[in-house]
């Protein structure tokens, strides 16, 4: 039995149980990913949109101003997955939201 090879983490990100050396190996390469302004965000974040924009397949319009909770951040730094009352499954681009 090797030393390091048993030891597995929770990946809250993905939902998954991966191998300690897998995520450490991720997390090295990691950049931050920031908001309109710069600012850090990270999992969990509230968000709030810096301008109007028009959901693709949901027939929608999501109004500057609107909150976002819970964000969960991806494996593109300009992208974050969240979820919205009305749609679910939204990706929405770093440019277009500000921390709050």
């Amino acid at each position: 039995m090797a030393g390091g090879d048993d030891d597995y983490v929770y990946d809250e990100v993905t939902g998954e149980w991966r191998p300690a050396a897998e995520l450490a190996a991720a997390g090295q390469g990691a950049s931050e990913v920031r908001d309109a302004s710069g600012n850090v965000l990270t999992d969990g974040d509230s968000v709030t949109l810096i301008k109007d924009l028009k959901v693709k397949g949901a027939n929608q319009t999501l109004k500057q101003g609107t909150v976002i909770r819970s964000i969960r951040l991806t494996d593109n730094p300009e992208e974050i997955d969240c979820r919205h009352d009305t749609i679910k499954g939204l990706v929405l681009r770093t440019e277009f939201v500000r921390k709050r």
